[in-house]
C-alpha cells in the first residue's frame, strides 16, 4: 500500500512495509520538504560526505524500499529508520563497555520501567503486539514517543556526566553473575 502524504502542502511518498508493519517515508522527499533544497539527492550526498558517522551507518539508518516514483513506476527508495537519541544512548553504553544484547535489553527495560512503569515486553503485551517483528515505537502515540526519547536522552546525559569508570579505575560492566555469587554466599 503506497500513499502520498502532505506536509506543508508538499508531497512525501510513503509505503506500508508489511514485513515490519510500519510506514516508511522517502528520505529524498523528507529532505526536500525540510530543507527546501532544489536538489535533495545532492543535498544528501553532501551531507553524507561531510559526516563520516552518517556515511558509515547510512545502510543501517536508511534501507531501500520500493515506492512509486513521480512518473508512476515502482523504484527502490531509501526510507528513514532509527532515532538519533537512541543511537546516542547506545553509543554511550558502548563507551561504558556494554557489548551484550542482553545488557542492552536490561538497560532499556530499566528506562522503560522508570518512564512508564512497564518493561518493553509488558508494554508490547498491553498494546497487543504478539509478533516478534512488531515494533513497539511504531505503535506509540506522540506523547509515548516523546517520553521514551526524554528517558533515553536523560539517561545519556547522566551517563556522560557521572562516568563511574573514571572514579573506579575500571569498567562497571562485569562478567560475574550476581545470582551465582548470591547463591554461593548463601551456601557459606
Amino acid at each position: 500500500m503506497s500513499k502520498i502524504k502532505l506536509f506543508q502542502d508538499k508531497k512525501i511518498r510513503s509505503a506500508w512495509n508489511d514485513e515490519e508493519e510500519q510506514w516508511c517515508f522517502s528520505v529524498v522527499d523528507v529532505v526536500e520538504v525540510l530543507t527546501d533544497s532544489v536538489d535533495p539527492k545532492q543535498y544528501i550526498k553532501r551531507l553524507r560526505s561531510s559526516d563520516e558517522g552518517l556515511n558509515l551507518n547510512w545502510g543501517t539508518i536508511c534501507t531501500p524500499i520500493e515506492m512509486l516514483a513521480l512518473d508512476g513506476k515502482k523504484r527502490k527508495y531509501k526510507r528513514l529508520r532509527g532515532i538519533a537519541i537512541r543511537q546516542n544512548l547506545t553509543d554511550e553504553w558502548k563507551k561504558r563497555g556494554v557489548t551484550e544484547e542482553t545488557d542492552y535489553a536490561i538497560l532499556t527495560a530499566e528506562i522503560s520501567k522508570a518512564t512508564f512503569g512497564l518493561t518493553p515486553t509488558q508494554y508490547k503485551e498491553l498494546k497487543g503486539l504478539t509478533k516478534k517483528n512488531q515494533n513497539l515505537r511504531d505503535r506509540m502515540n506522540d506523547l509515548e514517543l516523546i517520553f521514551t526519547m526524554l528517558g533515553e536522552r536523560v539517561t545519556t546525559e547522566i551517563s556522560e556526566k557521572e562516568q563511574p569508570e573514571k572514579e573506579l579505575g575500571h569498567s562497571v560492566v562485569s562478567k560475574s553473575n550476581l545470582l551465582n555469587i548470591s547463591l554461593k554466599n548463601k551456601e557459606d
